[in-house]
């Protein structure tokens, strides 16, 4: 239950405005959506200057999973994030993966799987290891260093883009556009660059894919770039939304959560004592780094039709955002939600969705989060943060910036 402190320092969901990114920097979130789930689990918030009059915010993880599951009646086809869903409609709608339901996202989704299946990616998780081995080295090496851009920037858009077969002079370039495009480093940077960023992106790929229809090889973008369903090709808007739906998927969140673990296992000694010491397994704390930091916030859909949800009726046409960083700490589901247990069981979270549109890279995002967990337990003796982590500034990815950090090896003094 909510004590009176809090009850004192959290806002009433009446008054907190979801839109707004600054809200997930000044408020803390726990506490925030605690509130949320006692008070106003389906509660609607109003937004003005929009084409939507508001949006539903479902809190409860019964029912954020419900309407995950619920392809019937509800839509990913009008935008899958608040910024989208708010502008009352996605320009990738039915192009890319995220954003296409029916039968035409079953098609689409089986074609990538042929990628992206944990069998067909098994020879690389032995890659991803011991790359994140060579870059936590390093950073024992340096000592002090930013944690965010000397070490877990370069982790998963290398993997991605081995897969994607993206020239490695690009790559750095690739992930300050993904940033750009999902969140924003603060309030001073214009929402006007991540139209620039995905624009970029879009472009990218466009002029890829080009390349790979014409000289195609074994990679990912060429096998979209020369896939046929139903004996056609994919449309070039579908090759070039799905390239960038995987380069934003794929990096973005494994390497927040690896930051965010990182943060975790230093603020939480005995949870890092635990794992040290062989108490818990790489596998368990892995699910709970991901619990934990939950980097996408919150997915959205439309209602097709009318639809009662505890005390209130979601309204055909209504936008629905789906708060996975509150259903994962709701107390009816995680017994002590609010603290970090590396080996909590059974740990069913949401970090990667669910039903129909579950992450279709989340046994890669398990992969790299699971691989900077075991380098750390097995190289690092202390990590030290040296000042406050910069959040990004964002109403979708709970993720960092900055995180200044000092790590001593295993056997220094």
């Amino acid at each position: 239950m909510t004590t009176a402190q809090e009850q004192h320092a959290v806002p009433e969901p009446s008054t907190v405005d979801l839109t707004d990114p600054q809200t997930f920097l000044d408020v803390d979130p726990q506490a925030m959506w605690r509130r949320y789930r006692e008070q106003s689990p389906v509660h609607w918030q109003s937004v003005s200057g929009s084409r939507m009059p508001g949006f539903w915010a479902v809190t409860k993880y019964a029912d954020v999973v419900d309407i995950y599951r619920n392809n019937k009646d509800f839509t990913s086809e009008r935008g899958n994030v608040l910024v989208t869903l708010l502008q009352g409609e996605d320009s990738a709608s039915r192009k890319m993966l995220a954003v296409t339901d029916g039968p035409r996202h079953r098609e689409i989704r089986n074609l990538m799987l042929k990628s992206f299946s944990p069998r067909v990616l098994e020879p690389v998780v032995a890659g991803i290891h011991r790359r994140t081995r060579e870059l936590v080295e390093q950073a024992l090496r340096l000592g002090s260093l930013d944690f965010v851009t000397d070490v877990a920037d370069h982790i998963p858009i290398n993997t991605i883009g081995d897969l994607m077969d993206i020239p490695a002079g690009d790559r750095e370039r690739l992930v300050e556009w993904n940033t750009q495009t999902l969140s924003r480093h603060s309030s001073e940077d214009s929402a006007l660059d991540e139209v620039m960023a995905r624009n970029e992106i879009l472009l990218y790929f466009s002029e890829l894919a080009a390349k790979r229809r014409k000289n195609p090889g074994e990679d990912v973008i060429s096998a979209l770039a020369t896939a046929t369903v139903d004996g056609k090709p994919l449309s070039e808007d579908e090759i070039v939304f799905n390239c960038y739906s995987l380069i934003l998927g794929g990096d973005e969140s494994s390497r927040m959560s690896s930051i965010g673990g990182l943060i975790a296992f230093s603020e939480h000694p005995e949870q890092w004592r635990r794992l040290k010491d062989g108490e818990v397994g790489a596998d368990s704390a892995t699910e709970e780094v991901m619990r934990w930091t939950t980097p996408a916030m919150h997915f959205g859909r439309r209602a097709l039709v009318d639809v009662p949800v505890r005390d209130q009726v979601i309204k055909a046409g209504d936008v629905v955002t789906l708060w996975n960083s509150s259903a994962n700490f709701d107390e009816d589901v995680f017994t002590d939600p609010g603290t970090f247990d590396i080996a909590r069981t059974p740990n069913k979270h949401v970090a990667f969705g669910h039903g129909p549109h579950f992450c279709l890279g989340a046994f890669l995002g398990r992969v790299h989060v699971n691989a900077m967990v075991e380098a750390l337990r097995t190289r690092v003796a202390r990590i030290e943060l040296d000042g406050p982590p910069q959040r990004l500034y964002s109403n979708f990815v709970y993720g960092y910036s900055g995180l200044p950090v000092t790590l001593t090896a295993e056997g220094a003094s």
